[in-house]
């Protein structure tokens, strides 16, 4: 028990002074001192201690030889402490300011990924999403044979399945409250601003099905008119989708469509 009493008491002290040393160099240290510094902090991976060096050093060096390759790696220091939207803006700005750095290409990747990774889940805002769909669509059109283009391809496509499922989950809600008119209208909305999406048969059966019970509940002058609204939404769908496993539900439904005109005939 002494032995490990004492053990405690020397690593405490030496945490201490290492703070201390720590402390003084940030407040009093030359500026070689800190880089010195700052640079072994990051080789050895203590990208918290690293990371307020550099913040000091990047407005101190600006200009200067050194400034490139401490900005980049104050870059990193963010990343690594998982801060990626402060990430995102030093990289981007470095790929800005620094067009011509042996960084710029990486650095605007780096800027879209560290968006990506702040994407947030299906069923919230996905103004995150929006804005690293931006950046990757900037870096492509800027290094349009950088071999990061392909990732950028395959991360975009995972963005915008991310986009069609809030948006068809959105207009699925509209149906399952029973507002069927905004369930019929966002569903549209997802075919047009998705055309390619996975989404489309399923999109096109709760067109229907949103229809024919907007046509249901209507007033009897607004039903005629409704239903074959709802018919033609049977067609379209039939015809595209033949052999869909929501055909039988289909004609099923368009068989109460017909009985519902014949009566109104």
């Amino acid at each position: 028990m002494k032995f490990w009493r004492n053990f405690v008491l020397i690593a405490l002290i030496l945490t201490g002074v290492s703070c201390s040393e720590y402390d003084k160099l940030l407040k009093d240290g030359t500026a070689q001192q800190r880089l010195n510094a700052a640079n072994e902090y990051y080789d050895k991976g203590n990208y918290f201690k690293a990371l307020q060096l550099y913040d000091q050093l990047i407005v101190e060096l600006r200009g200067l030889p050194p400034f490139e390759e401490a900005y980049y790696r104050y870059c990193w220091c963010n990343y690594q402490q998982d801060q990626f939207l402060m990430a995102a803006y030093y990289f981007k700005n470095l790929a800005k300011t620094l067009p011509n750095s042996k960084y710029a290409e990486e650095s605007l990747f780096m800027a879209a990924y560290c968006q990506y990774l702040e994407s947030a889940e299906t069923p919230l805002d996905q103004s995150s999403t929006t804005d690293a769909l931006k950046e990757f669509q900037l870096f492509v059109n800027k290094y349009p044979n950088s071999e990061k283009v392909k990732q950028c391809n395959d991360l975009m496509d995972e963005l915008r399945f991310k986009l069609e499922t809030k948006d068809f989950n959105t207009a699925l809600l509209y149906y399952k409250i029973e507002e069927y008119k905004a369930a019929v209208v966002a569903m549209q909305n997802v075919l047009k601003d998705y055309p390619a999406t996975k989404y489309r048969e399923q999109a096109m059966f709760y067109i229907l099905k949103a229809e024919y019970s907007y046509a249901a509940g209507s007033i009897d002058s607004k039903k005629k008119e409704r239903f074959a609204q709802a018919t033609k939404a049977f067609n379209t769908f039939k015809s595209q989708y033949p052999q869909s496993a929501y055909l039988r539900e289909a004609e099923t439904i368009n068989q109460k469509i017909s009985l519902q005109l014949s009566k109104l005939n």
